[in-house]
């Protein structure tokens, strides 16, 4: 299976705890999280819509319908861009196991969850900002 993921994206799904926009959205949330944690799924990244976008109410023409927000997200994947190659395509279980070693302080992600609406309920986010 191939998935294809935003940067930031890589990180919610670490952190995901069955929250989000409707139905639909907590679903595919939950199928993609289980697909990536199989060894034969790869990953590519954009920061783009990408596979958990698809089934968000908020997306309309692959952007979300709200502009500011869509360039706060860009930004978040480009933070997340920066640390990782984007060119590559990965193993999701590997790329994971690189994530936790990238992202394992809140400095580090500060630039990619702080403006997050999710960050209070994020199961990541909080492991981290434990850890302090």
């Amino acid at each position: 299976m191939k998935l294809v993921l935003r940067g930031h994206h890589l990180l919610c799904l670490k952190g995901f705890q069955g929250y989000g926009y409707d139905e639909d959205f907590v679903e595919n949330m939950i199928k993609v999280n289980k697909l990536r944690k199989l060894s034969t799924t790869t990953v590519s990244l954009t920061n783009q819509a990408d596979d958990l976008c698809a089934s968000c109410p908020n997306l309309n023409d692959k952007l979300c319908k709200d502009h500011g927000h869509n360039e706060i997200i860009v930004e978040m994947d480009n933070e997340m861009l920066k640390k990782i190659d984007p060119s590559k395509e990965y193993n999701s279980v590997e790329l994971f196991k690189e994530i936790d070693t990238i992202f394992n302080t809140l400095e580090s992600v500060s630039e990619i969850c702080f403006n997050c609406m999710w960050h209070e309920k994020c199961l990541f986010y909080q492991k981290l900002s434990n850890n302090r």
